[in-house]
């Protein structure tokens, strides 16, 4: 009996796990064009190369949660001047995230337009990167268990850790 009950346990998390993907799924493709390719957060947790990750999220949300060594570029004021400065190199690996990878696809397409290469846009951002349960980090770079959700309507999307908003 016990067996039964674990492999139903183990069936139910299997099907959440793919109903919260798909959708994920389709709310990234009613924001998202796709012009920019994803990579998963696995991906970017095992990556070997050099890659400079950039964060699309406004100030208030870096500030209580971010990838470790991430760049706070901002969205509503994201200037792509600074960024040319800063990354003059057009070959490097570039990983741009928000709370879930709609306004990173914006930025990262910005990116892409001045004529960097190799630009990825996180799936499922910073949400799925806590999710995934991997760590993320505050303004005095400690780890922290909080996360920024942007908005309590977005929240339901952050399913690990403390959720905080400005709403």
């Amino acid at each position: 009996m016990k067996k039964k009950h674990a492999l139903c346990l183990v069936l139910c998390l299997i099907a959440q796990l793919i109903t919260g993907q798909q959708a994920l799924d389709e709310l990234l493709k009613r924001y998202n064009n796709n012009d920019v390719p994803y990579i998963t957060v696995q991906e970017l947790a095992i990556s070997k190369t050099n890659t400079i990750i950039l964060d699309a999220r406004e100030s208030q949300e870096y500030q209580v949660s971010h990838l470790k060594d991430a760049i706070f570029v901002g969205y509503d004021n994201f200037q792509l001047e600074k960024i040319t400065t800063q990354i003059p190199n057009k070959d490097q690996n570039i990983v741009v995230y928000c709370s879930l990878g709609i306004r990173s696809e914006v930025v990262a397409n910005k990116l892409k337009k001045a004529g960097y290469k190799n630009v990825k846009n996180l799936y499922g951002g910073i949400f799925e990167w806590k999710n995934n349960e991997f760590d993320v980090y505050n303004s005095e770079a400690k780890k922290t268990d909080s996360i920024h959700t942007f908005s309590k309507a977005w929240s339901k999307w952050s399913l690990k850790g403390i959720k905080v908003y400005s709403e």
